[in-house]
């Protein structure tokens, strides 16, 4: 069996949530912890073999969500191109609604954006001309989109498996919410000093500790791959 059929076994073992999706979170990072050398600035991490296994696992999704300060820095396609299989739906959490018109989802894919009655309803408009559906959600106290209401509507839609892929703001807001049911990460035999993988706030007193349970490594090419269920019970704060 290889490594993409043990993740895949590992999460067919796992029981569906109720009313919302099952969310994996999927990142690659150095041996230091880092996705990125400065912030806003594309670094790449993974070798070729984790790249194909990321795509993989793209294709055994219903739709992949990142931040927007993902989509500002690199412009992605969030696609399968390296396997063969069906693309995901792009979901964007985008609570100020800056996605460029130009950027490559925009104009070639159909996202789906995950925004605030705060965003500029014109704006809004001009997303929805070019084939783009907004998700008008509740905000937190800090502004962020309520990630437990965007969950419903995704389930609404149908979606039944959802990759978070970042960054690293979206990453720890997925943990803390204890919406992730999977984690697969990366690990680079490289050293960054960059940015840290999950982003904590300035007081990280507020943010449980979470081990992560039937933790199983594997080599994939001259990377290390690390995946495994995050625990729901919470038992010590950082």
């Amino acid at each position: 069996m290889n490594l993409h059929d043990r993740i895949m076994t590992a999460v067919d073992q796992i029981e569906q949530p109720e009313g919302r999706p099952f969310v994996t979170v999927s990142y690659a990072q150095s041996l230091d912890g880092s996705i990125a050398i400065r912030r806003g600035e594309r670094t790449q991490i993974s070798g070729p073999e984790s790249a194909r296994l990321t795509h993989q696992l793209r294709a055994n999704h219903d739709a992949i969500l990142i931040g927007i300060g993902t989509v500002l820095a690199d412009d992605p396609r969030l696609t399968v191109r390296l396997v063969e299989g069906e693309n995901p739906q792009p979901v964007i959490l985008d609570s100020k609604l800056r996605i460029p018109i130009k950027s490559t989802l925009v104009q070639n894919y159909s996202p789906w954006i995950a925004t605030t009655k705060k965003a500029d309803k014109r704006y809004a408009g001009a997303l929805s001309s070019h084939g783009a559906k907004l998700f008008v959600l509740p905000a937190n106290l800090n502004g962020q989109i309520q990630l437990p209401a965007l969950m419903s509507d995704l389930h609404r839609m149908g979606i039944k498996r959802l990759l978070v892929e970042g960054g690293a703001k979206v990453i720890a807001s997925f943990l803390f919410a204890q919406l992730v049911d999977f984690i697969v990460v990366t690990i680079s035999p490289m050293i960054l000093g960059g940015l840290p993988a999950v982003h904590f706030p300035s007081s990280p007193g507020a943010w449980p500790a979470r081990r992560v349970d039937n933790l199983i490594v594997e080599y994939s090419g001259d990377d290390l791959v690390v995946f495994g269920r995050p625990q729901r019970d919470i038992t010590k704060a950082i």
